[in-house]
């Protein structure tokens, strides 16, 4: 009987690093799937920003207020052409650090964009 024990206690010992592993892995993707979403609201507000608004300051002021903290690490690009009925596109790209202590601090670049029509 006490052999099984041992035996169970070895079986803990080899599956439970790899359980923690998973969970890790499925927060993380949880963390990067937020932030993608995130980046596409943002896109979508700079984008909105950018049709009604001639000035590209704008645009951008929008997205940082969507995105918050993530503003200051985000690369926001604006192209709005001055022809009302032609698209404004607002690009928003940003690098996202993995968990270091597990994935040595690999980096993932997510990219959104939104387009809609100048209206003024």
């Amino acid at each position: 009987m006490s052999r099984e024990r041992g035996a169970a206690a070895v079986e803990i010992a080899l599956v439970l690093p790899l359980i923690l592993a998973l969970l890790l892995a499925v927060a993380e993707v949880a963390v990067v799937a937020r932030t993608q979403l995130e980046l596409i609201n943002g896109a979508r507000e700079g984008a909105r920003a950018a049709a009604v608004s001639p000035e590209p300051a704008d645009a951008v002021e929008a997205v940082q207020e969507v995105l918050g903290e993530l503003a200051s690490e985000a690369r926001i690009s604006v192209t709005r052409p001055h022809v009302v009925g032609e698209n404004a596109v607002i690009a928003i790209r940003l690098r996202h650090r993995l968990a270091p202590f597990f994935f040595g601090g690999t980096a993932v670049e997510l990219r959104a964009s939104a387009a809609m029509r100048v209206e003024r």
